[in-house]
């Protein structure tokens, strides 16, 4: 286990390099360190390669799960893992000025090229976005706080599943989602090995002319290491939702979990 560290938060009123600087905050957070590391790594070109790797249809698959979310104008919403900040960005569409969204991620370098982006991005709602660095396992809010939760391709990558889906659970209100988008663990033979057979001949070689053939590699045995949907659902189920669905999309490539409080 990674010894703790301190949060830093990124506030949507930055405004200048002088005070483009990231606010202290005393929670802590676990993680694991090689993949802290990795995102870290990947970040200046994590958006180039996710349009590269999925022919810009990962904006597509965005969409849907914030969709899912049941986000609506007004809202106080939390994005989990947010990365650079794609579906944080899809949230505030959602909520509107009058909305709130947090975007926490363990990657300081990620949540640097979200505010980046944050800054250069003139819809009046984006201003209603807040960075955090902070850990899905231990998450620094009230229960009951969040009217709908996402949390794009990070599920996979905690140390642990259960306390993640509890902690969302915990945060949520009732009667509320959160709404889970990574890779599927397809149970169909066929669906699997065209999936490792994308990751090892298109995934890899094109990480390989950004540097970063190694960070991908280990994508093929994370997605083995997953849960199916089945697993996921139950997942869910036992850790005090009332209700959980998983749906295939883009062919059974990838896959979403839809769990309401």
């Amino acid at each position: 286990m990674a010894a703790p560290t301190v949060l830093h938060r990124c506030s949507s009123s930055i405004s200048s390099p002088a005070t483009r600087q990231l606010r202290r905050r005393s929670f802590h957070v676990r993680f694991s360190d090689d993949r802290q590391a990795l995102f870290s790594r990947i970040a200046p070109v994590y958006d180039n390669l996710n349009d590269v790797l999925s022919l810009g249809q990962h904006r597509v698959w965005k969409r849907m799960a914030v969709s899912w979310s049941g986000a609506k104008k007004g809202d106080r919403v939390l994005d989990i893992c947010c990365g650079s900040g794609d579906l944080a960005f899809l949230l505030s569409e959602k909520v509107g000025i009058d909305g709130q969204v947090i975007g926490l991620d363990f990657s300081r370098k990620q949540l640097v090229v979200a505010s980046s982006k944050q800054e250069q991005r003139s819809n009046p709602c984006y201003k209603n976005i807040e960075w955090l660095e902070g850990d899905a396992l231990n998450l620094p809010f009230p229960d009951g706080h969040f009217n709908a939760i996402t949390l794009g391709y990070g599920l996979r990558n905690v140390v642990d599943r259960e306390r993640a889906v509890e902690e969302m659970l915990r945060v949520l209100r009732p009667g509320c989602k959160a709404s889970i988008l990574d890779f599927n663990k397809s149970m169909q033979p066929i669906t699997a090995l065209f999936q490792e057979w994308m990751i090892d001949n298109v995934v890899v070689p094109a990480a390989t002319q950004y540097g970063l053939a190694e960070e991908y590699k280990y994508l093929k045995s994370s997605i083995q290491q997953y849960l199916t949907g089945k697993e996921l659902e139950l997942l869910a189920l036992l850790s005090g939702f009332s209700d959980a669905k998983f749906y295939e999309i883009a062919g059974g490539l990838m896959g979403n979990l839809v769990a309401r409080r």
